[in-house]
């Protein structure tokens, strides 16, 4: 291994498949909301391609890991501290979105506004790639916030909260929400890998 090894560290690497890893599982957990608001349609198929979708994902997340191996895991302690701190605020971050989502969930049951809690979390969860992407100088989570957000805000303002399809009745909000989601989370899922993989080989040449 050349002097370009302290281009990119194995806990760096790490951070990056685990990236993937998070992405992956929470796409295939949105596609699985938007297949429920199909209210039985499409039936295991599209359970099945959902989750093949997120293990081919993980797989890939798995795949950093493993390269790790061919890294240096030497860290400066400013690194050591910088980290420390990414992860005191990342858990704060996650506290916060979790908090918002229990509420939300409270007071639209407490309201009968049910069908607004995908919509409302899908908002939450896109703005809380906001600060995740200052916190870990990933510039393309501000896209998928971006997307997260508008997806949901475009879905509340004009689509119907339910539609019948011949004797299926859909739940709009949770099947376009849930797949838009997941396609969005997985398009990340894939371009966080692309970026670690390209990382990895540019370090080993």
């Amino acid at each position: 291994m050349t002097q370009s090894s302290k281009t990119i560290t194995a806990s760096a690497l790490r951070g990056t498949a685990s990236g993937v890893i998070f992405m992956a599982v929470f796409g295939t957990l949105w596609a699985y909301t938007g297949i429920m608001g199909l209210e039985g349609l499409g039936g295991p198929l599209l359970l099945l391609t959902a989750v093949a979708i997120g293990i081919a994902l993980i797989s890939c997340g798995v795949s950093l890991i493993r390269a790790t191996r061919e890294l240096t895991n030497q860290v400066s302690k400013e690194d050591l501290r910088r980290g420390k701190r990414r992860r005191v605020w990342f858990n704060v971050i996650f506290a916060a979105e979790g908090l918002a989502i229990t509420i939300t969930i409270a007071v639209s049951n407490v309201t009968r506004h049910t069908e607004l809690i995908p919509v409302i979390i899908a908002i939450i969860v896109g703005v809380h790639f906001l600060p995740l992407a200052s916190l870990f100088h990933v510039k393309l989570y501000y896209f998928t916030g971006a997307l997260l957000c508008l997806l949901a805000i475009s879905t509340l303002l004009f689509l119907p909260a339910k539609i019948s399809l011949g004797e299926h009745q859909i739940n709009t909000f949770m099947s376009v929400v849930g797949f838009g989601s997941a396609l969005i989370l997985w398009g990340t899922s894939l371009a966080i890998w692309l970026m670690g993989r390209s990382l990895k080989y540019s370090t080993i040449k």
